[in-house]
């Protein structure tokens, strides 16, 4: 399972168990996003990196541009009361198209059923980490 779907899932199962407590979870994708993490590899490296992350344009985004969906879902009113939903440029992302679901959001990624089942096999995981 993809860290993508696997965000989305936590969320849609934090916000079923949480929301009445006014704890919610969104997930995003920043985007492709020029720092120093990339400094090691070749042009060619990171220009496939970007295709692979779904980018239709070779243009990495600022520190500023990536940060804009962070700070958009971490402060907006607009999303008060809303759990489990996946955003890209500072918008919620539409459907996706497609097989490789690089962009947008598949249907799957919020399905309940696999949500709740990704939280037990977390919670399972975590009690036998702590019980090693």
């Amino acid at each position: 399972m993809s860290a993508k779907r696997t965000n989305i899932l936590f969320g849609v199962e934090a916000g079923k168990r949480w929301l009445s407590e006014g704890i919610t979870m969104n997930a995003l994708m920043p985007g492709s996003i020029a720092t120093n993490l990339q400094r090691h590899l070749t042009e060619d490296e990171l220009q496939a990196a970007i295709r692979r992350s779904g980018s239709t344009t070779r243009r990495r985004k600022t520190p500023e541009q990536g940060a804009a969906t962070t700070l958009v879902v971490a402060t907006t009113p607009l999303l008060d009361g809303i759990s489990g939903r996946y955003f890209e440029d500072c918008n919620e992302a539409e459907p996706s198209t497609g097989d490789n679901h690089v962009r947008g959001l598949a249907a799957y990624a919020q399905d309940p059923e696999s949500a709740a089942t990704l939280w037990k096999h977390t919670e399972e995981t975590l009690w036998a980490l702590a019980h090693a």
